[in-house]
């Protein structure tokens, strides 16, 4: 192939080359690009990286161009409505419809097979509510007996993105849109940043393992610098992350290109260098540890509601913590569980794969624990991983969520097309990338209100489902209101799948015997 390739190409030129001698100097330029593709082939001959351009000269670089084409020419042009990963275009299309104010109903029934194992539907009532009728704008309180500001939460928030992640316009889009909609915004690990507060949105202030915008120089926690932004009165609540349903039980880091003086400024940090978060908190180091470390995280904000987000491991770690809470009679305001289909965050494939509980068996696991150990009324679950439309909220305060949390969905809100370059800083839709020339096409004005007419109707469809359903508030969701088919000729409900545990059996003897063995490895003193 290779002496092919330069005989074919010498003969061309030769052609090109005495055909612009006799016809025109025009044919010039003819000859110039066939004796540049010479020098590419030539090139692809002599370097030894790509075997496949090292044999087919020319030819093999086709290959690159179609793995670069790929994705897009199978989004547009392959799959389905339904079967688009990790959204499909069904909701990927209702997220825009409801963004953009268009029309959101479905024609002639549904796509998917509802005969199909895995397909989900909720119960309707014969005598449904008037929707008219019905708190159009449920909210949650958050707060406990140590809370001295407790928050009203909207039921349907924006999930964790650091500015970093996103880009300024992005962030500061989203925030606008939390202000509209009187929704909160949570800032993700990367720091409190200026683009967080500009607007006047609802801000949960999330504290990572790098302890941005609140730490020492050295990288430990800083009670002074926590304490200087715990105070601002935009921050409503403070979530201290344990892990991230990306990636859990994996670090970060920030590249040194990356960690620019503005950045490095917000996150407290010296510019220019790589700074690494770690996968573990320095601040504590046992589960009695966490509870106090959020007691005092508490005080410092002057009584702001104050939890944790996690991703589900190692179950008896979590019993450990329900333990340690017990002991010392301190509960978070709330815990965030992540699903491991989660997944802002870049992160290696297995990571994204196959580490950590899905989000449903998450959910329901934590709320039984909490039910269990007698100290649900303490506590607001608040889920997030993949909640994208009405549906997806009824199924998980069914499992015993309070709230929800979004970011993809609130990513295409913001015009985001799921092309998945979001770790490549090459995102087109200025979303995802801190290249300037892309950022400038994300325009805040418009995009604001997308995020804010987003969040509106995806209530508005979560309350008709509730009238629907023949309840006023979702507090009386429960699991036996969501089937899963599970064979062609059998369904469950939520509950066959996902038992409920009855109060107190935790702590009265009656532990159930699936959980009886991690119950025993679970100390308060010390992780497994």
């Amino acid at each position: 192939m290779r002496s092919i390739f330069t005989f074919v190409l010498l003969v061309l030129i030769a052609a090109a080359v005495a055909l612009s001698l006799w016809v025109s100097p025009f044919f010039w330029w003819i000859a110039g690009f066939f004796i540049a593709l010479l020098g590419v082939g030539v090139f692809d001959m002599i370097q030894t990286k790509h075997s496949v351009m090292r044999n087919f000269p020319l030819l093999g670089r086709a290959r690159w161009l179609m793995e670069y084409l790929r994705p897009k020419l199978y989004q547009y042009f392959i799959e389905s409505d339904t079967d688009g990963r990790p959204i499909n275009r069904i909701d990927r299309s209702t997220i825009y419809q409801r963004a953009k104010k268009q029309t959101d109903s479905m024609p002639f029934g549904t796509q998917l097979d509802v005969y199909a194992e895995g397909y989900e539907w909720m119960t309707h009532s014969i005598a449904p509510l008037n929707f008219d009728k019905i708190n159009h704008d449920p909210r949650v309180l958050i707060g406990n007996k140590d809370c001295k500001q407790p928050y009203s939460a909207s039921i349907f928030n924006v999930s964790a993105m650091s500015f970093g992640s996103l880009s300024y316009a992005a962030i500061e889009a989203l925030n606008s849109g939390a202000k509209i909609g009187g929704f909160a915004h949570n800032t993700g690990e990367g720091g409190l940043s200026p683009y967080h507060l500009k607007h006047g949105g609802d801000i949960i202030w999330q504290i990572g393992t790098g302890y941005f915008s609140a730490r020492t120089p050295e990288g430990n926690f800083s009670p002074e610098a926590f304490a200087k932004n715990a105070i601002l009165p935009q921050v409503k609540m403070i979530e201290l992350k344990l892990s991230q349903g990306a990636k859990p039980g994996h670090g970060g880091i920030l590249p040194a290109a990356k960690n620019t003086p503005e950045i490095a400024a917000i996150r407290l940090v010296t510019p220019n260098t790589t700074v690494y978060s770690p996968p573990y908190h320095s601040a504590f180091g046992s589960p009695k540890g966490l509870i106090e470390f959020i007691q005092k995280l508490r005080e410092l904000s002057g009584g702001k509601p104050v939890g944790f987000k996690l991703c589900i491991g190692h179950k008896s770690e979590f019993i450990a913590i329900c333990k340690a809470m017990i002991e010392l009679d301190i509960y978070p305001d709330f815990i965030t569980v992540d699903g491991g289909e989660g997944g802002t965050g870049a992160a290696p494939q297995e990571f994204s794969n196959y580490v950590g509980a899905p989000l449903m068996d998450g959910l329901a696991f934590v709320h039984n624990m909490l039910v269990g150990f007698n100290i649900r009324q303490h506590i607001k679950l608040i889920a997030s991983g993949k909640v994208l439309s009405g549906f997806h909220l009824v199924r998980a305060m069914a499992l015993g969520a309070d709230t929800c949390n979004s970011a993809r969905a609130m990513m295409m809100a913001l015009g985001c097309i799921q092309a998945l370059e979001c770790n490549t800083n090459k995102c087109p839709t200025g979303v995802a990338t801190q290249d300037k020339g892309l950022v400038k096409g994300l325009v805040i004005a418009d995009k604001k209100q997308r995020v804010a007419n987003y969040h509106e109707d995806t209530i508005k469809t979560f309350v008709e489902l509730l009238g629907a359903a023949g309840i006023a508030d979702s507090a009386h969701l429960t699991r036996s209101h969501i089937y899963r088919r599970v064979f062609m000729n059998e369904v469950r409900t939520f509950e066959d799948i996902y038992p409920s545990l009855e109060p107190g059996c935790m702590v009265n003897g009656n532990v159930p015997e699936k959980y009886q063995h991690d119950v025993l490895k679970a100390s308060p003193e010390k992780w497994n």
